[in-house]
């Protein structure tokens, strides 16, 4: 059983972007319900919910893509 280590790069790039995101989405939407009587509550949750999203996406891409280049397709 061979890796495929172009495969295996390619899927330490995905969990590469989603580690930022899982920090920065919290703390994004944490500091959008500090400021609820600001006008731009609603842009700054929506953009905390979007990175989020983006975070639980790349992550799962990356663990998919990881477990490809090991086990085959």
């Amino acid at each position: 059983m061979n890796t495929d280590k172009e495969l295996l790069n390619k899927g330490i790039k995905f969990i590469t972007i989603a580690l930022p995101c899982l920090f920065i989405g919290p703390a994004v939407i944490h500091f959008g319900f500090i400021n609820k009587l600001q006008p731009l509550f609603y842009l700054i949750l929506g953009i905390g919910i979007a990175i989020c999203i983006t975070a639980m996406v790349m992550l799962f891409l990356g663990l998919n893509t990881i477990m490809k280049s090991i086990f085959g397709k």
